[in-house]
């Protein structure tokens, strides 16, 4: 016998039937790339990018390394250099071994305009802006440059002067070749002679430009119409699909006795869908092959200005892909790093509806927040030589009618689940275990290169007292 005037609630939930919720995944998030992606749908499974004919150079970066703990140039690199492009390997490590190693500090000026430019400068790690005299005195600036980038080919091909000011934003390191070191090459190797010639004389193309088509305009007289066709590329390129795959095994057992109320092998198979679409989105933009921060066309790279991702600097992305642009893709630290830059200038983001969320605009153009998108964390050197603290932005057109970014995955695959997801049932093992295979078939096309740009070394760590 107990003291107690009551059934204890212990006692009574005996008696009691739980109200259940299906089983909580912490790592499920919107997914809102995925959810904006317009996805063609693939009979063949190939997706074939038609384009007209375009000169194309390469990344417009040089790469570096590190050698007994100071900076080299890649030698093959140095292909970016458009008179080099069919150089041979010994000139282009002659050259390499001419650039030396040169450290600055935040606010020194590396060349002066008017200046012989008498040295190429590529940055190794740092970030300096390019700076000019406009028209009635005033200073403007042209663009800020980062690792990898190099200046001035021109001016120091043809012996000019610097056309620009630069001065660095942050310390870093650079290496320089002097002029003598191109004119030494070129004066051994006929090869380089010719294409440097063709060069200076301003006869070689303009790389990423497209093959012209000759038209005539107006209507005075009668003269004869030029005639022309449209080049296409001979190689153009095809996307296949890849995949995020796993094998969900699920005991007959555990099925039979306790998928009364809930269906066990039901939830555990949205529970991995759920992982696959999360890796599917990761791949989307990560991949080294097809991920779209690995698509972005050399001349739709922008640098931030001060580090935060501030109103000017979006307006920049927006100037690269001007033409109907449909979403920016931020890691949620950046969208909030955007945003206190927005209230310290007195100019908040509209915030308007999409996909059910309240998401932040600007210029009416949606930030969607993806968790996936690169960011390095911590204080200090993180070891791999990028800074932390530090993330992109993304900004693209969708749609294949606007020649935009566009989703790929199979028009039907077998024992689909959901679209372009197959759930296999592999049979029963002598275990009584049955296991599924799960495959998650996708793809991602950037059609033409200004459909997406992206904003680099943004900086979300920066904080303002507004008191």
């Amino acid at each position: 016998m107990t003291d107690r005037l009551s059934l204890s609630p212990d006692a009574a939930r005996q008696l009691a039937t739980a109200t259940k919720t299906a089983p909580q995944m912490r790592g499920t998030t919107p997914r809102y790339l995925m959810r904006a992606l317009p996805w063609v749908d693939l009979k063949s499974g190939v997706y074939r990018v038609n384009r007209r004919r375009t000169f194309v150079l390469g990344d417009d970066r040089i790469t570096t390394h590190t050698d007994s703990g100071s900076p080299r140039v890649v030698a093959g690199d140095l292909r970016e250099l458009p008179y080099l492009r069919d150089a041979d390997e010994s000139c282009l490590t002659e050259l390499a071994d001419a650039f030396t190693e040169v450290s600055f500090e935040a606010g020194q000026v590396l060349a002066q305009e008017g200046d012989p430019a008498d040295r190429l400068w590529i940055i190794v790690q740092g970030r300096a802006e390019k700076r000019v005299t406009g028209r009635y005195g005033e200073e403007q600036l042209i663009e800020v440059i980062g690792d990898g980038q190099f200046f001035d080919l021109g001016a120091w091909t043809r012996e000019q002067n610097s056309p620009y000011r630069v001065q660095a934003l942050t310390p870093g390191t650079a290496l320089c070749a002097e002029r003598g070191a191109l004119a030494s090459l070129a004066g051994r190797d006929e090869r380089v002679q010719s294409s440097l010639t063709a060069y200076v004389s301003g006869n070689g193309v303009r790389p990423g430009s497209e093959v012209p088509v000759d038209l005539a305009a107006g209507h005075i007289g009668e003269p004869d119409l030029p005639a022309t066709y449209v080049d296409y590329e001979d190689a153009p390129r095809e996307y296949h699909m890849t995949l995020a795959q796993t094998v969900l095994r699920v005991h007959t057992r555990v099925h039979d006795v306790y998928s009364g109320d809930v269906d066990q092998t039901r939830q555990q198979a949205l529970l991995t869908i759920e992982a696959l679409r999360e890796r599917q989105e990761s791949a989307l933009l990560n991949h080294p092959e097809f991920g779209l921060f690995h698509s972005v066309a050399p001349g739709q790279r922008v640098q931030t200005r001060t580090g935060s991702p501030t109103p000017d600097d979006l307006d920049e992305l927006l100037a690269k892909v001007w033409k109907q642009p449909s979403y920016f893709l931020a890691h949620p630290k950046a969208i909030a790093a955007f945003g206190r830059e927005c209230t310290r200038r007195g100019v908040p983001p509209v915030t308007d509806s999409r996909f059910g969320s309240p998401l932040l605009t600007w210029r009416g153009v949606p930030l969607l927040p993806s968790d996936k998108v690169p960011f390095s964390n911590g204080v200090g050197s993180n070891g791999s030589g990028a800074a932390v603290g530090t993330t992109e932005i993304l900004l693209m057109r969708m749609g294949e009618a606007d020649r935009g970014v566009v989703g790929l995955r199979p028009a039907e695959v077998a024992d689909e689940a959901e679209p372009g997801l197959s759930m296999r049932n592999m049979g029963t093992d002598r275990k009584g275990i049955t296991s599924y295979l799960m495959t998650a078939y996708f793809n991602t096309a950037v059609l033409v290169e200004d459909a997406i740009a992206v904003l680099q070394n943004v900086e979300v760590n920066n904080y303002h007292d507004y008191s």
